[in-house]
């Protein structure tokens, strides 16, 4: 036991946790340890300091529980976590959060802007969403536009229920998925209903099975 660190610890005690979940651990001052899920990424890094606004900051700096919503201005995405503090023979050692991805704004549809305008889309006529070009566009079975939103964006707005990504370039809607072929090196080809074809990388292929449970 005592050749186990903190960090193998962090690690192991972490995979409790929901795939959908980050956890963050700092001390008073900056974070010691964080694992970013698939689903919800704040970009922290090790040695970065505590910011003014989260939660994780809030509380360490009252010593109590925090829970609440962050919204995009402090990590760039909008968030909902907890932080709990922990001490050490009464004095106040640091705290862990658990990131989880924000609910969805009760949107129905994504606008899409077309060469003649914008067109309203039904969330369950979206078939998939790809980052192109420095772009992302919404494939649906009769229309093809761009959104100003980043993919990391939507999975803020669309309900998780039904979309899922699959690739840093792809979300894709698993009520389209007509089927599923092995690729190379255990990732997988997505033909969906209107013929196309969407990959799941191999980062994300563990994810993406446990999700549809295959």
């Amino acid at each position: 036991m005592e050749s186990i660190t903190v960090v193998s610890l962090l690690d192991v005690i972490s995979e409790l946790f929901s795939e959908e979940i980050s956890i963050a651990v700092s001390n008073t001052n900056e974070y010691i340890y964080y694992r970013p899920s698939k689903r919800v990424d704040l970009k922290i890094r090790r040695g970065d300091v505590l910011k003014e606004g989260t939660i994780a900051y809030k509380a360490v700096h009252s010593g109590q529980k925090v829970s609440e919503f962050i919204d995009r201005d402090v990590f760039g995405i909008p968030y909902h976590g907890m932080a709990v503090p922990f001490f050490h023979e009464g004095k106040l050692e640091g705290c862990v959060t658990a990131i989880f991805p924000a609910l969805t704004s009760g949107k129905l549809v994504v606008t899409i802007k077309s060469d003649d305008g914008w067109i309203p889309l039904p969330f369950s006529q979206v078939l998939y969403l790809e980052s192109k070009e420095k772009k992302t566009y919404v494939h649906a079975k009769e229309h093809c536009g761009t959104h100003k939103y980043s993919l990391q964006e939507f999975e803020f707005v669309l309900p998780k229920e039904h979309f899922i990504r699959c690739h840093r370039s792809f979300i894709v809607n698993v009520k389209h998925i007509k089927e599923i072929f092995p690729d190379t090196h255990s990732t997988f080809i997505l033909s969906m209903n209107n013929g196309d074809r969407v990959p799941v990388s191999q980062s994300y292929s563990s994810y993406f099975r446990r999700l549809l449970g295959f």
